[in-house]
């Protein structure tokens, strides 16, 4: 048949191919008359007569979920060893169980989350032997970046690290951790890009949820704040001087400290008796077609 001679092709033909998932060209084009060219929507879908309102799907819910959930956890609205219930979750978030359940499975993979016996899903306890671990990998992987940084870097990434740092800066006098974190992710994503070691920043980025979970103890430290800014200042003049030496030596130090932090924030909480914390998490938009997302 001409592809020219064909009626217009509407977004259920669409559907059906998504969900055929075939593999095999020929065994697709056997199956459905639409064929490859299925694709050239027709001219009467793009003039705007097409309803282009947003309809809040089940993804769109499940991420927005996840990012609520992995921030309470990360400014300690729910502390390590917290149960996560799954009714009183679909209670604060305003989402289904199937959600909630999405949501507590991608946290677990994430190490965030952990399924105790008999009693369900909690906040993973950070161990200290793990944490140990982590803060191995970091200063063996970003002083190596550091030093590479310092012969390949330019001013563009020189000015991004710094913008990351003042970011930093403005966010611990505010005391808002969530922008720390932030901040302070765009400046090692930046390191690894200038030093070039993709494979590098693929192991890290994995481990960047445990990471922040740990950070997030550290920086609560009184006066890490100032003490933080000045050692990644210390590495990144020594990236703009071309020093990979020094470059590489702050980089060590400034991990060593944070390490040494976390175990006494670590062996701290271990001690504490903390009350469970009561801040309510804000509800999801109810589902709905033309529903605006909003933060």
């Amino acid at each position: 048949m001409n592809p020219k001679s064909r009626a217009p092709i509407h977004w259920s033909d669409l559907q059906r191919i998504d969900s055929l998932r075939v593999v095999d060209l020929r065994a697709f084009q056997a199956h459905t008359w639409i064929g490859i060219d299925c694709f050239l929507v027709s001219e009467e879908r793009m003039n705007g007569s097409e309803d282009m309102r947003v309809d809040r799907s089940t993804r769109m819910l499940r991420e927005m979920a996840l990012e609520r959930m992995r921030h309470a956890i990360l400014n300690f609205t729910y502390r390590p060893g917290d149960r996560l219930v799954e009714r009183s979750l679909c209670e604060r978030l305003g989402v289904s169980r199937t959600v909630v359940r999405e949501v507590l499975r991608y946290l677990e993979a994430e190490g965030l989350v952990e399924v105790v016996p008999h009693h369900g899903p909690a906040v993973a306890r950070p161990d200290p032997g793990q944490a140990a671990e982590i803060y191995e990998i970091r200063a063996l992987l970003e002083a190596d970046a550091a030093r590479a940084c310092a012969t390949k870097a330019t001013p563009d990434h020189i000015a991004r690290m710094l913008t990351a740092i003042d970011r930093n800066e403005a966010a611990f006098a505010l005391g808002d951790s969530g922008d720390v974190l932030k901040g302070t992710y765009d400046f090692y994503e930046t390191l690894f890009e200038c030093a070039q070691k993709r494979v590098a920043w693929g192991i890290v980025k994995p481990l960047n949820a445990r990471i922040n979970h740990l950070r997030a103890m550290t920086i609560s430290t009184p006066a890490r704040g100032m003490a933080a800014i000045a050692e990644m200042r210390r590495i990144v003049a020594a990236i703009d001087k071309g020093d990979a030496d020094a470059a590489y030596a702050a980089s060590m130090d400034h991990v060593r400290v944070a390490a040494g932090l976390a175990q006494v924030a670590l062996k701290t909480m271990e001690e504490q008796s903390a009350g469970k914390a009561t801040t309510e998490l804000p509800p999801l938009p109810r589902r709905g077609r033309g529903t605006r997302l909003t933060d």
